[in-house]
C-alpha cells in the first residue's frame, strides 16, 4: 500500500480531542508500562510517530487504538506530559468517523452545535408523535414499542454491519491480509469473549473495579435490550419479566451514576478529559434505565396516564441513543474493540 503524507493531519485530529501531539519525544515509556502493549501491536508510542509523520493511511489500516483500554498508566508516567491515554481515545474517536460511510460521526465529534440540532430534530419529532396520537397513553406506548424494534434493526443493517465492513476493508482487505480458516474461527471465538466480558482491562493495575462497573452496565443494558424490545416489558403481565426489567434498568441507572461522578471529580486519568459526546453517553444511559424503571414503576401502580409525560421524555432519549449515540458516538466503542480483536488475531497469523 502506498504511503502518503497529510501535513495537516495533526491539525484535523485536535477537532476530536486532545492534540498534544508534539509534546512527544519517543521516550517509549508509554509503550514499556503499557500492560496490554504486544509485540506487532506497540501503543501508543506507534500511533503517536504515524500522526507526527501524517501517516493518515495507515492510521486508518491500524487496529492498535482499539486494543487500548485506557488503563491511564502511560499518562501518569509521562514525562512530556503529553497524555498518551488521552491521544489514543482521540484516535478512536477519529477512526469511528473513517469506517462511518454517512460522515455524520465526524460531524458530531467536530461540532457540538450539530450534535444538539441533531438531537433536537429527534426530540421534536417524537413530540410530534405524541400530538399526532394526542398524547393517549396506549397509542404513544404502542408507538414506543414499535419504533424501539424498528430502530434497532433498521440501525444494525444501515449503520453497524457497514461500518463494521468498512472497519474490515481498512484493516485486513486492504492490507491484503490472509490467515487460515481456523484463525478466523479461534477470533470470532474472542470477538465474542471481549464484546461481552472486556477481559482485557484487567490486564490493567487495579482495574478489578472498574471492570466489574462496566460488566454489570453492559449485562444490564442487553437485558434491558431484550426485556423492552423483544419482552414488551412495559406490557407484560409475567413476573418474571417485570422483576428482570426492575433489576436490569436500576443496574443501568446505578452504576452509570458512578461514572458521572468519576467524571465530576477527575480523580482518575481514565476521567481528567471528557469530550461532548463522552457526557452524552452515560448521561444519556443513566436517564434511560432510570426513566424505565419508573415508568413501569408507575403502570404498576396505575399512575401512568398522570405521568406519561416521564414515559415520553424517556422515549425522546431512546430514540436520541438508538439514533445518533448508538451508531455515530461513543456507543460504537462497544462494537469495535472486540472486532479489532479478531482482526489483530488474522494480522498475527497472516499467511
Amino acid at each position: 500500500m502506498s504511503t502518503r503524507v497529510d501535513p495537516n493531519f495533526k491539525n484535523t485530529l485536535k477537532e476530536y480531542g486532545k492534540g498534544n501531539w508534539n509534546e512527544c519525544y519517543h521516550c517509549g515509556n508509554c509503550t514499556a508500562v503499557c500492560p496490554i502493549s504486544e509485540n506487532g501491536f506497540l501503543f501508543p508510542r506507534k500511533g503517536v510517530r504515524a500522526i507526527q509523520m501524517g501517516l493518515k493511511d495507515k492510521l486508518a489500516a491500524e487496529v492498535d487504538p482499539w486494543l487500548c483500554y485506557y488503563c491511564g498508566e502511560c499518562s501518569e508516567t509521562c514525562p512530556r506530559e503529553a497524555n498518551p491515554g488521552e491521544l489514543m481515545m482521540t484516535l478512536r474517536r477519529y477512526l469511528t468517523s473513517v469506517y462511518d460511510w454517512t460522515g455524520l460521526a465526524g460531524l458530531f465529534y467536530k461540532s457540538l452545535p450539530a450534535l444538539i440540532i441533531a438531537l433536537l430534530f429527534v426530540a421534536a419529532a417524537i413530540i410530534g408523535v405524541g400530538f399526532a396520537k394526542n398524547f393517549n397513553t396506549k397509542s404513544v406506548m404502542d408507538f414506543g414499542h414499535h419504533f424501539e424494534r424498528i430502530a434497532v434493526f433498521a440501525v444494525i443493517a444501515i449503520f453497524l454491519l457497514p461500518s463494521i465492513f468498512r472497519m474490515f476493508w481498512y484493516t485486513v482487505i486492504k492490507e491484503k491480509i490472509k490467515a487460515p480458516l481456523r484463525t478466523y474461527i479461534k477470533g470470532f471465538w474472542l470477538l465474542i469473549k471481549h464484546m461481552f466480558t472486556q477481559k482485557n482491562t484487567l490486564k490493567c493495575e487495579q482495574n478489578t473495579w472498574r471492570w466489574l462497573e462496566h460488566l454489570l452496565v453492559v449485562s444490564g443494558y442487553i437485558l434491558l435490550l431484550v426485556t423492552t424490545v423483544f419482552m414488551n416489558w412495559f406490557s407484560t403481565d409475567h413476573s418474571f419479566i417485570i422483576y428482570l426489567g426492575y433489576f436490569v434498568s436500576g443496574l443501568i441507572f446505578i452504576f452509570t451514576f458512578d461514572f458521572i461522578l468519576q467524571r465530576f471529580r477527575k480523580k482518575k486519568e481514565i476521567s481528567k478529559f471528557s469530550h461532548p459526546t463522552d457526557w452524552l453517553f452515560v448521561i444519556w444511559l443513566f436517564f434511560i434505565g432510570l426513566f424505565a424503571f419508573f415508568t413501569r414503576l408507575f403502570i404498576d401502580t396505575d399512575l401512568i396516564n398522570q405521568f406519561l409525560w416521564l414515559y415520553v421524555i424517556h422515549l425522546i432519549m431512546l430514540a436520541q441513543w438508538a439514533l445518533i449515540i448508538v451508531p455515530f458516538g461513543k456507543w460504537t466503542h462497544f462494537l469495535y474493540r472486540p472486532f479489532a480483536i479478531l482482526f489483530a488475531e488474522l494480522k498475527k497469523e497472516r499467511i
